[in-house]
């Protein structure tokens, strides 16, 4: 009887032993894919930031396209608004002068 559970606990011990080993040698890998997925994803996500600050200075300086603009605009339109006020100035004036 002994000899029998002797002969189960060292089949135990050599499935167990290879169990660990198999383990290892899988952790090893799942170590090597993890710091590749770090490696690559992490190389994706410095672009993707780099292009979020891109786009962000980008709408910053559109921003301020816009604004000079927006503000040669105004200026147009009110020396337009001066032009027209003068030219009905002129106009009637000639018309009296008729």
């Amino acid at each position: 009887m002994e000899d029998k559970v002797f002969e189960l606990l060292e089949k135990m011990y050599v499935e167990f032993s290879e169990f660990r080993k198999e383990t290892r040698e899988e952790l090893k890998e799942l170590k090597k894919d993890i710091i590749r997925i770090e490696n690559e994803h992490g190389k994706k996500f410095d672009a993707l930031f780099d292009g979020y600050k891109q786009l962000a200075e980008g709408q910053k300086e559109h921003g301020r396209f816009l604004d000079r603009i927006e503000t040669k605009l105004d200026n147009l339109s009110l020396t337009v608004i001066s032009h027209e006020s003068k030219l009905e100035i002129l106009e009637g004036g000639r018309k009296k002068k008729s």
